[in-house]
């Protein structure tokens, strides 16, 4: 249950002796919840006239919004691009396993594939609410296959595609339904990407720009059109030039809309993005960074040979391969890992780096009066975390779903 006439009358829970993470600051204020949602004490106290049911010490750890994952493939041994007979059960063994990492949304993400994977795949993971069953899933990101093949990284060149004559409906007959799509990855210099753009924008999905040999002018059309976010920036794009700084340029662009904040995908597992890269985004354009972890299937299982859609895979200690080759495949860092490397990186503040984590992937999805936020009215989806940010608790609806061993003594 989350707000609604049902939550006047639903259990208040006070978290005391906390710090929690509100309009960009670490405050030693008490957070209240009722009804799966953030409550404000005040309206309690002087409208209902009524105290807490309970009340959680936390011991003067913090409390920030729970992580939100826009870029997953996979972990634990779940391929998402594998056209199972039971993707349900790989996605919802996802969902659970990220709770321990302070995830409590994440947009599943398939890597290009056939047409008969998307077919069977895509309608199979559902947009579904978090609970103690798991991570909520926001929708599905599609990563490709309308990317450049120079650019393809990972993506097996077998089934990247180009847009046809009636670019939008091939894109429709490729993935088969846009039904669960929230995220759509593609290169703005394929011819009739313009096109395409502004049908999914219509639509209210995301399009992201990346795997690309875009320049500067093709990514600020893109913009224009409607894209908003960058795919892993830096990673399978033109590298960046002072004359053509390519989509890397869009951070500091003075060509787009009025108003319009782009937002760029960073994968900070101490692998894919030098410190020194992390630094110079983050400098650049602070608000637009979104964490993403680009996890593969082979995250939390260590060593060896896995999958990633039609790909093998090799893991050597904290880096992933596309097996016989030295082709970055995806990351093995879950996202609290992520959030540790990009405060150390970079040296932003605490506040900055778990934002980046939350509102601003939310803010990216235009959830962010709902999620990435611990404002009153939002859902109660918050970790708990000590100092070093290590998480110690993981809540969604205002309900434990994860505790670590240490913090259950």
């Amino acid at each position: 249950m989350r707000g609604g006439q049902g939550a006047v009358g639903a259990r208040v829970l006070q978290f005391t002796n906390c710090r929690i993470l509100r309009g960009g600051k670490l405050l030693r204020e008490d957070l209240w919840v009722r009804g799966g949602r953030i409550l404000d004490p005040e309206k309690l106290f002087f409208e209902e006239r009524r105290v807490a049911d309970e009340r959680r010490d936390c011991g003067g750890r913090i409390l920030a919004p729970g992580f939100i994952d826009v870029q997953i493939n996979g972990g634990f041994g779940v391929d998402f691009s594998q056209a199972t007979e039971d993707v349900g059960s790989g996605v919802a063994l996802v969902a659970r396993r990220i709770l321990s990492h302070g995830v409590t949304s994440f947009c599943p993400t398939l890597v290009t594939s056939p047409p008969e994977v998307y077919h069977k795949v895509v309608p199979q993971i559902p947009v579904k609410s978090g609970g103690p069953h798991g991570a909520g899933v926001l929708g599905l990101h599609l990563e490709g296959p309308f990317i450049s093949r120079e650019k393809r990284g990972a993506h097996p060149e077998a089934h990247l595609r180009s847009f046809e004559a009636n670019a939008f409906q091939d894109l429709l007959a490729t993935y088969g339904t846009l039904d669960n799509v929230r995220i759509v990855t593609l290169a703005p210099e394929l011819g009739r990407s313009h096109e395409v753009i502004q049908e999914l924008t219509a639509r209210g999905i995301c399009v992201s720009l990346g795997h690309s040999v875009a320049d500067l002018r093709a990514a600020e059309d893109a913009v224009w059109s409607g894209a908003a976010f960058i795919t892993h920036l830096f990673n399978a794009m033109l590298p960046f030039h002072h004359r053509d700084p390519g989509i890397v340029g869009l951070l500091t662009s003075d060509r787009l809309p009025v108003g319009r904040c782009i937002f760029y995908g960073m994968i900070a597992d101490g692998t894919h993005t030098n410190p020194a890269a992390l630094r110079i985004a983050h400098r650049a354009h602070p608000q637009g960074l979104v964490l993403v972890t680009d996890a593969i299937p082979a995250l939390g299982l260590g060593n060896g040979r896995h999958t990633l859609g039609q790909q093998e895979v090799e893991v050597d200690g904290l880096t992933a391969y596309v097996a016989g080759t030295k082709t970055l495949s995806g990351s093995i860092a879950p996202m609290d890992v992520c959030v540790r490397h990009f405060l150390q990186a970079t040296g932003c503040s605490v506040e900055l780096a778990l934002e980046a984590a939350s509102l601003h992937p939310a803010q990216l999805l235009g959830l962010e009066k709902s999620k990435g936020t611990l404002d009153f009215g939002a859902d109660a989806d918050f970790v708990v975390l000590d100092d070093s940010l290590h998480v110690q608790a993981t809540y969604i609806s205002g309900e434990l779903v994860w505790q670590a061993e240490a913090a259950r003594q």
